[in-house]
């Protein structure tokens, strides 16, 4: 029964971990969790990475940098520097994996492939 589900929903332990990141990032003491939830969400419009294990290394390694900057109690500023955008740009970029883009990449080099 769990495969089925698992076929339409996707992997269940990767669900668990993805929880309990959340939970990281709620336990996490201010400006910190502000911080962790704003790139996270920016992560969710600019990565677009589809592969599940590499969403999940991506989400554990910036957990780990605000569990990390939280207990060392370092400034955000310091972590992120003068562009936070850049920043997390370059965070993300860091997780190549296969991106949503990446089906219509292929679609458009098809479609102009087949016109010359």
């Amino acid at each position: 029964m769990a495969n089925w589900i698992e076929t339409l929903t996707g992997s269940l332990e990767q669900k668990k971990q993805y929880k309990q990141q959340q939970a990281r990032i709620e336990a996490l003491a201010e400006p910190y969790r502000t911080a962790a939830k704003a790139f996270q969400r920016y992560f969710m419009y600019y990565g677009g990475v589809t592969d599940g294990e590499t969403l999940l290394q991506m989400g554990e390694d910036h957990v780990e940098l605000w569990e990390r900057a939280a207990a060392d109690r370092t400034p955000v500023r310091e972590i992120v520097g003068d562009d936070p955008v850049e920043f997390a740009e370059s965070f993300a970029r860091a997780y190549n994996s296969k991106q949503w883009i990446d089906k219509e990449r292929a679609r458009l080099t098809k479609a102009i492939d087949g016109i010359a």
